[in-house]
């Protein structure tokens, strides 16, 4: 896995990063970079900028006059914020509440990723959703299922970190079987811990199936992107309801646990 730039659609990037846990595994991460109605500019999420990479956004942005936000969507991908604040220090910076917490010397915009205040300034060229019943913000630092997902209209792209995957896994054999959707495994430990709590993150998967039924493509974060030119079928709605089917099981433990 190496830092590259993948070509969406005509106005819109994904960035693939490095991302390595103890400095040997990588599992890689991402950003996106994406024109808008008007011409200009934003970033979903934040990754380090060198060399070419930082090249090809200068070149996309005017040298970065053109980029006019940075929106974080995760709230436990922190590392690459300030770094790109200041590679950007001219382009509004957005994120959820963690962030305005762990980085409080950044100058933060004050509408929260996660608000309907904060989707309301972008609506004409994304929507965005919080998953439902599950921990957006968890005690347990090492638990990163919930962010919040955008959704590109023109290019009709899901950018999505850690809630949803988007994997090659190995089979019994040995053998690589095709990749496939799926929500990051955390969400067992991340459902909250009260009576609805499954059946509201079922009726949130339910509605992002709906709502974003026409989707052609997905970039995720740890992963790798799912491009509407490399398949036919099942469309990417398809497989979140597959994927949605997957942790049924999941959520009628929780359920019958807690009511």
């Amino acid at each position: 896995m190496s830092e590259h730039i993948i070509n969406i659609s005509n106005n819109f990037w994904n960035i693939r990063g490095d991302f390595k846990i103890g400095g040997i595994l990588n599992i890689g991460t991402h950003a996106s970079i994406v024109r808008c109605a008007n011409g200009k500019f934003v970033l979903l999420d934040a990754y380090t900028l060198r060399g070419k990479l930082k090249n090809q956004v200068d070149a996309l942005t005017n040298n970065g006059a053109d980029l006019e936000a940075i929106i974080n969507l995760h709230p436990f991908h922190t590392i690459h914020v300030k770094k790109v604040h200041e590679l950007y220090p001219n382009a509004k910076l957005y994120g959820t509440q963690r962030h305005h917490e762990k980085l409080s010397e950044l100058p933060w915009q004050s509408q929260l990723t996660e608000s309907s205040e904060f989707a309301a300034l972008f609506a004409d060229d994304f929507e965005f959703s919080v998953p439902a019943g599950v921990d957006f913000i968890s005690s347990n630092e090492n638990l990163h299922f919930s962010s919040v997902l955008a959704y590109h209209k023109a290019s009709k792209t899901i950018h999505a970190d850690d809630t949803l995957m988007y994997l090659k896994f190995p089979s019994i054999i040995g053998v690589l079987k095709k990749p496939e959707v799926s929500f990051h495994m955390t969400l067992p430990h991340t459902l909250e811990k009260r009576a609805g709590a499954a059946t509201d993150f079922h009726n949130w998967g339910t509605q992002l199936i709906k709502q974003w039924g026409d989707a052609e493509n997905l970039c995720a974060a740890h992963s790798s992107s799912l491009l509407g030119n490399e398949h036919s079928s099942p469309s990417v709605a398809d497989k979140i309801a597959s994927a949605l089917k997957k942790v049924e099981n999941t959520l009628q433990a929780h359920e019958k646990k807690f009511g």
